[in-house]
């Protein structure tokens, strides 16, 4: 199964992505698909968290398409373990799991987006590239449980980090799906002003990631 999808810009920038998943055929199945699909390359495939642990170093990704339910350490474990060795790689969640529970673990753990198995190739292809550019790629379902846990979560009380007025506007397209050159063009700045700002909100919120800023945000009603 071949999808055609437009490469990203320049020579040689395929987006490379690891598969952690231990279920054989489905494994393959995501190999072949990102192989034989124009600007997306498979650089690892792994059974195991513990063997992503081991290899992916040796040829580090951009994307890891990773797996809840694993063989010895989940995914959600290891999503946390991946963010602290490699800060910049992004993670996405592949899985047959849509409860609350893990929904919530997996972003808190630092994962960039949470599909399900049965999304189409087409559009998981689609949410790879929407990682990239500084999304938060969910499946539908998935999207709606989120709203709905974060709506029924009450917020701690006197839930105070010191956000500025601007902070607080930034926050608030975060949560709406906003990337940060999309941000930028609805707040008038620049991308690097946008990262700056970003930098900011994520040391009063204690959170590493934007994934992890969001849903602090939802979690607490800040916006």
């Amino acid at each position: 199964m071949t999808v055609e999808t437009k490469p990203p810009d320049g020579p040689g920038n395929a987006i490379k992505v690891a598969i952690i998943e231990d279920h054989h055929r489905f494994r393959e199945c995501l190999e072949f698909l990102l192989n034989s699909t124009e600007g997306y390359r498979c650089v690892g495939s792994f059974r195991s968290m513990e063997e992503a642990l081991e290899k992916i170093k040796f040829d580090l990704p951009d994307v890891a398409l990773v797996d809840i339910g694993l063989p010895g350490m989940s995914g959600v474990e290891g999503v946390r373990v991946l963010k602290e060795r490699y800060p910049a790689l992004l993670t996405v969640m592949n899985t047959v799991f849509d409860d609350d529970e893990r929904i919530f673990e997996a972003l808190c753990a630092g994962a960039s987006g949470y599909l399900l198995k049965k999304t189409p190739p087409t559009r998981l292809l689609e949410s790879l590239k929407e990682a990239i550019a500084g999304g938060a790629p969910m499946s539908p379902e998935v999207a709606r449980r989120v709203l709905s846990l974060f709506r029924e979560i009450r917020p701690p009380e006197r839930a105070d980090y010191r956000l500025t007025p601007h902070e607080l506007r930034l926050l608030k397209l975060l949560v709406e799906g906003h990337s940060y050159k999309t941000a930028a063009a609805q707040l008038s700045v620049s991308v690097k002003t946008i990262s700056f700002h970003l930098q900011k909100i994520y040391e009063k919120l204690q959170v590493h990631s934007k994934s992890e800023a969001v849903a602090k945000a939802l979690r607490n009603r800040l916006v």
